[in-house]
């Protein structure tokens, strides 16, 4: 498939890449024309196809209730068009694809963003700070292939000592190779730190908790009001949801964000690891202790044990750590089941 140059030109400005996997994909398409997904509603999306930005309908399938959400386009994709309608025919393939499992007891996969670089986790340094909490967003945002980057704000609102305190209770994020930096969300001086980051054909997804300052900054990042802000309660530290729905956004700087609304529940899909989350202290602990199947509980030659009583293990990581791993195997087992029952049905 041939594109305009002129239209190539603005295509890469929004993420388009000739090294990614849709790009193989699109060569081999025999018709169609390439867009991106800038916006998901239930109705419909919104894409733009390097001319202008269109509302798009979906294929038949997808609209069924019983259509696996995964196998759906999300913002951020990359889709093809119908030459003579504003019909999508189908997402090429993706990099970098944020997901969670949906809330509720059937597992459902929810997918948040495709095709991104960067996840900017950006978390209050007030009552919305919560070291496990941003543990599991290291997890999901390793699940995904993207670069982790710990956005943490209102520190003005809290004192520079336990700010200080803040960041050091999280340093193991850093160690295990996620980026963390502080901020004033309001100050467009404070802000520029994020403008190396979000360059040219970079796309970035910004989430965090309801509260924590995602539209304050995106309008810093826009250079404009762009999003609507509120306050947060003074008991919790929490907002109501000023973002109501997915949105990819182009950036001065020359990349793209996609905002999203503020998350409560973040619950594993099963195809994460532990790996580089944050978690390897402990597990290089496991390796010594004098037993292989040691379960760290007062088993003799416990270096976990031993950790946690001279203080230099923190009983929250501990926890935190336990149990994402019996998530992750329940989440496993479910994935697997499910597999299974679509493996009969297709028998």
């Amino acid at each position: 498939m041939i594109i305009d140059p002129e239209r190539l030109a603005r295509l890469r400005s929004m993420g388009w890449r000739e090294d990614a996997p849709a790009a193989v994909a699109l060569a081999a398409a025999t018709e169609g024309r390439l867009a991106r997904v800038t916006e998901q509603h239930r109705s419909g999306y919104v894409v733009d196809d390097g001319e202008r930005e269109l509302t798009a309908q979906a294929p038949a399938p997808w609209t069924r209730g019983n259509f696996p959400p995964e196998q759906r386009a999300a913002v951020g994709d990359w889709v093809r068009l119908k030459d003579d309608e504003d019909l999508i025919l189908d997402w090429l393939p993706r990099f970098g694809v944020l997901k969670r499992a949906a809330a509720g007891e059937h597992y459902k996969q929810q997918l948040i963003a495709a095709n991104i670089d960067l996840v900017l986790v950006v978390c209050g340094l007030d009552g919305d700070f919560n070291p496990r909490r941003l543990e599991r967003y290291l997890v999901l945002v390793r699940g995904s292939g993207a670069e982790a980057v710990f956005v943490f704000t209102k520190s003005d609102q809290c004192g520079s000592d336990n700010a200080k305190m803040a960041l050091d209770a999280v340093e193991s994020l850093q160690a295990a190779g996620a980026r963390l930096i502080s901020l004033n969300a309001r100050s467009l001086d404070s802000v520029k730190v994020l403008h190396p980051l979000l360059g040219p054909g970079v796309t970035a997804v910004l989430v965090g908790s309801s509260g924590a300052g995602k539209s304050t900054l995106t309008n810093s990042l826009l250079g404009i009001e762009r999003q609507k802000t509120n306050t947060v309660r003074a008991n919790d530290s929490r907002g109501r949801h000023t973002t109501t729905h997915r949105a990819l956004l182009r950036l001065p700087s020359g990349g793209c964000l996609i905002d999203t609304p503020g998350m409560r529940e973040l619950k594993l899909t099963g195809e994460e690891t532990l790996d580089r989350t944050g978690f390897d202290h402990i597990e290089a602990l496991a390796q010594t202790c004098r037993f292989r199947d040691c379960q760290h509980e007062r088993e003799p030659g416990c270096a976990v044990q031993a950790a946690l009583d001279n203080d230099t293990l923190d009983p929250g990581a501990l926890g935190n750590y336990r149990k994402l791993q019996g998530e992750l195997e329940q989440a496993r087992k479910v994935v697997k089941q499910r597999e299974q029952q679509g493996s009969r049905r297709r028998r």
